[in-house]
Order: structure tokens, then sequence, then C-alpha cells
């Protein structure tokens, strides 16, 4: 059943259904919101992640299909919330690198998010038998990407999760940051220049050192 016909349901009362939408988006969201907040708010995405659901629950018979998509509705109110407690703490942060929690996860999202811009490594990788050098070239990119993030404003830093790791269409981004299509593009054209340059100086360094 699509997103929005369970929220709807929900809001019928029908629990099963928020269980299937939490099992279906918790991940996702909560992914959002750590890599959002960073390292230095870190003892906070718990917080957050919970508050977004409470803000679901609370809203429930408000939401409406015509309004946005629930999936867009969703990442909007965690979105919101997360950047008040950036806001609030007066200080840009840097997004967490080394999640112990996130597994292998973590190495497949890193790896998700840089090939567009580190390329193939020079070579076609087969995906059911990577080289051990591949798999630790990956992860080491992998990480250096999500410092590379870190350094981003936090808007853009947003604009770029959303787009390139949760799909976010353009105007599911301007839906859900509260902008104008343009600024979209914006955010993301700088953002990617940006980390463009900063795995540039990595990939540098790692050929210097070979």
């Amino acid at each position: 059943m699509p997103d929005d016909q369970l929220m709807l349901a929900y809001a019928g009362g029908d629990t099963t259904a928020f269980d299937v939408l939490y099992a279906r988006h918790e991940g996702g969201l909560y992914r959002f919101v750590r890599r959002l907040l960073g390292v230095r708010l870190s003892a906070e995405v718990d917080e957050v992640f919970q508050e977004t659901w409470v803000r679901i629950i609370t809203s429930r018979t408000s939401f409406s299909p015509q309004g946005a998509a629930w999936r867009t509705w969703a990442f909007t109110i965690a979105h919101n919330l997360a950047m008040d407690r950036l806001r609030a703490s007066g200080r840009e942060v840097v997004v967490h690198a080394h999640d112990d929690d996130d597994g292998a996860e973590g190495d497949d999202a890193g790896q998700r998010l840089q090939r567009n811009l580190v390329g193939d490594h020079g070579q076609r990788i087969d995906p059911a038998q990577p080289a051990a050098d591949d798999i630790a070239f990956w992860r080491s990119a992998g990480r250096r990407l999500l410092d590379c993030l870190g350094e981003l404003p936090a808007d853009q830093r947003a604009a770029f999760l959303l787009h390139h790791e949760d799909g976010f269409t353009v105007e599911a981004l301007a839906a859900t940051l509260d902008v104008g299509f343009e600024t979209v593009r914006s955010r993301l054209r700088y953002g990617m220049k940006k980390l463009r340059v900063c795995m540039d100086r990595y990939l540098s360094a790692e050929g210097e050192g070979a």
C-alpha cells in the first residue's frame, strides 16, 4: 500500500498502517537526521528523530495527499526540526563519518554518494567479487566523502543528502526545503562543486602516496 494511503488509514484508526510506515522509513529518516546534525550534535539525534515521529503522529489527521506526498511531508518535518537544532547550536557541525552502528549500510551509502565524484577508481569493478584493494578504496573514499559533506553549509548538505541519497526530485526538494526550484538547483550545484574540490584533494593525496 502506498505511503499516502497508509497515513490516511492510520488517521482513520488503523494502527498497523503506522507500523508499516515506521518500518518502511525508520532507517532513511534516522540516517538523514544523523548526517544533517553531525557529530557535534550526535547526542541530539535520537531526540530529533523521536520528535519527528511524534509530530507525524500528532499531525496525522491534518495530513492531506493533495498537499504533499507523505514521504516529502515526513522529511520536511525532520529537516525543519534538525535545522532548528543547528540554528540553536549557533555553529556549523561536522557529519560523523565513522558510525559504528551503521555497519555495512554506511559503506554502501558512502559508495552511492561518492561514485559520481570519484568515478570508478580507474577500472570497472565487479560488485559480486570486488578485489581487496577496491574494497579498501571505496570504504576510505566513502568515509572521506562524509567528512567533505560535513564541510558544506547545512542547507547545501540537506539538499545534497535528500537528492543524492534519498532520491528526492527537485520538485520534492523545493517542497521539503520550502524554497524555489532555482534555489534548490543552486544549492545542489554549489554543494557538488565543493564536494568535488574536497574529493579532488583526497584523491591527489592518495595518488601521491601510491
